[in-house]
Order: C-alpha cells, then sequence, then structure tokens
C-alpha cells in the first residue's frame, strides 16, 4: 500500500500530492466533485481542509471523507507516464 506524505489543494478541484517513495504529482478530483459522497467538496473551502491522515497515510478530510492511496499512485504515476 502506497503511503501519502504531503498533500495541498489547488485552484479548481485539484490536488497536489508526495508519496513516501518520491512520486509527487497532480490529481484533478473534478469529475468527482458535487456527487454523491463528495458532494460536500465542490465547496472550495471545504476541499482546502485536505490532509494526511497520520493513520491510513491517505488523503482525507475533516468530513470523514477519505481516498484510496493505491487509486491516487496509479494516477499520478499515469499522468508522468503520459
Amino acid at each position: 500500500m502506497q503511503r501519502v506524505i504531503a498533500v495541498t489543494a489547488l485552484a479548481d478541484g485539484q490536488l497536489r500530492i508526495r508519496f513516501a517513495d518520491g512520486v509527487e504529482g497532480h490529481v484533478d478530483l473534478r469529475p468527482m466533485l458535487g456527487h454523491g459522497v463528495f458532494r460536500a467538496l465542490a465547496d472550495p473551502a471545504v476541499f482546502a481542509q485536505v490532509f494526511v491522515d497520520p493513520v491510513t497515510h491517505t488523503v482525507a478530510w475533516p468530513n470523514g471523507i477519505d481516498l484510496c492511496p493505491d487509486t491516487l499512485y496509479d494516477d499520478v504515476k499515469a499522468q508522468r507516464a503520459a
């Protein structure tokens, strides 16, 4: 399982993520924002509250939403390969 060590909310529903092995890049969450459990993240003030969960080492928000670190890692790696 991949470990997220840093995350920053960027403008327009994107995140900058760094993993423990040094891989770093952007993840675009715009397609998910405003839908289902991700509805609250469409609010820029809520989206900006993103943090690295110290237990699961993934991207999370105070409202309980979190994202799978392995999926995020695959997304970042795919963008780097393109």
